[in-house]
């Protein structure tokens, strides 16, 4: 028998560790080599210009003296946007964590197809039932320290909220 040629790995693989390189692979081809810029973007532009625009697009120049960093928006909150492009562009290359975008290029919409129909993706906090927090709390309440059995009685929750663990 041949070797294989990569070990496998004991156990199951997250799902997001298995679509990484894809998802890294289609960042890359709209110029984000930073995914965070898209799937945080509320927190690396700030709430204000967030609800203004959406990043669209990362050019790099020819010579890699600058990105532009191309953003879109409606037609009465590109004035806005503009009066906030260097914030904006600095508050981007933090995410960066250098100076790699040197331009930001607005463009714009109608109002009809892009904030206002789109749905916002709040994820919440899964918190389990009231009855699998006192049933987790009942199987951690010999434990002495306080701050061990609260980690128990956590832990305890989330394994006993799963589907099939009840």
């Amino acid at each position: 028998m041949s070797a294989p040629d990569q070990p496998r790995a004991r156990g199951f693989r997250q799902t997001g560790a298995l679509l990484q390189a894809r998802i890294r692979k289609a960042g890359e081809s709209r110029g984000f080599a930073v995914s965070k810029l898209l799937t945080r973007w509320a927190e690396v532009a700030g709430p204000d210009i967030a609800a203004l625009c959406r990043p669209v697009e990362v050019g790099y120049g020819r010579q890699g003296l600058g990105a532009t960093l191309t953003v879109l928006t409606t037609g009465a909150a590109a004035p806005l946007v503009e009066m906030q492009k260097e914030a904006l562009r600095q508050r981007v290359n933090a995410c960066y964590g250098y100076n790699a975008v040197a331009r930001v290029k607005i463009t714009q919409t109608s109002a009809h197809g892009f904030a206002e129909t789109q749905t916002a993706y709040q994820a919440e906090p899964d918190t389990p039932a009231p009855a699998v927090i006192e049933t987790a709390r009942g199987l951690a309440a010999d434990i002495g320290d306080d701050r061990l059995r609260a980690a128990l009685e956590r832990m305890g929750a989330n394994i006993l909220s799963r589907p099939g663990q009840t």
